[in-house]
């Protein structure tokens, strides 16, 4: 049986990339009080975007973060001027519209490079002993850069002018307008980011699980997972939400079976929504 401290370790790392994963799909929901089902789909580019860069193109992983980065935003800004915007009062529309788009990207996906997985190179190689536990170097680099993206984050809501309209525009639409902020290019905003943010988590995740075409899928599954947790559109709570999934699953995976590695966070959704549907936090940002 492994030490509660390699779990722990283990649980640490792999939670800040969790969080990164969930924290786009939050945002859009806080801001939008929309499900973005493109998610996943975000994922993958920025996790193919990324071998291409690197494996194709042979330039190094920083500018295959730097061309996912950009690259999943573009694809936000396309997403949500192209359809989301046309039908963003129509919250069921923008879920089939988004689950298609994300169906049809796992199409094209397969259609151009099969169903063989993609490696990504890792951010670091080697490994290093933490608490008495070897852990690859590649997720210690995942775990600070995920909690640099999440700080830059909050931090740009919270002391940036954009961001601190982006946070009016989550508490209520019809104030925001009336002292001149204009919704529709707060939501551009949102999208972008969150796509942004969902490529780098596609990048991290794919240097060590490779990219192949349907990788989106648990991710999303992952992301609702942990938003209802922690309350859907709260940040905070996503990030907390995460940490706890996070625990649960390596701790199953170490303790009782790796092969239930997926079955955890739909296990924890069901119980949270019988119990309490609200999250913990509850959302916290609400139109008025």
């Amino acid at each position: 049986m492994p030490a509660l401290t390699t779990v722990i370790v283990q649980a640490v790392t792999i939670s800040a990339l969790y969080a990164l994963v969930a924290i786009g799909f939050t945002l859009i929901f806080g801001v939008g009080g929309v499900l973005n089902l493109a998610h996943g789909a975000s994922i993958t580019i920025g996790a193919y975007t990324a071998y291409l860069t690197t494996r194709v193109y042979g330039l190094d992983i920083a500018l295959g973060i730097l061309a996912a980065l950009a690259v999943t935003g573009l694809f936000g800004a396309v997403l949500y001027l192209g359809m989301v915007k046309r039908i963003e009062d129509e919250p069921i529309l923008v879920m089939i519209t988004t689950l298609v788009t994300a169906v049809a990207i796992e199409q094209v996906f397969l259609i151009a490079y099969g169903t063989q997985p993609k490696a990504i190179p890792s951010l670091l190689s080697g490994n290093v002993t933490l608490a008495g536990s070897n852990v690859q170097l590649n997720m210690v680099a995942v775990f600070v850069l995920s909690w640099l993206v999440i700080g830059a984050l909050f931090a740009f809501v919270n002391y940036t002018k954009a961001g601190k309209a982006l946070l009016a525009t989550s508490m209520t639409r019809k104030g925001a307008a009336l002292v001149g902020i204009e919704a529709d290019r707060i939501n551009l905003v949102t999208w972008v980011l969150a796509g942004a943010i969902a490529g780098v988590a596609g990048v991290f995740l794919g240097s060590f699980q490779t990219a192949y075409p349907l990788m989106g899928q648990t991710p999303l599954v992952l992301s609702f997972t942990i938003v209802v947790l922690g309350g859907i559109g709260s940040i905070k709570g996503s990030v907390l939400g995460a940490y706890l999934i996070g625990f649960l699953e390596i701790a199953t995976i170490q303790y009782v079976s790796s092969s239930l590695t997926g079955l955890t966070p739909l296990l924890v959704l069901v119980l949270v929504l019988l119990a309490k549907p609200e999250g913990l936090f509850g959302r916290e940002l609400v139109e008025a």
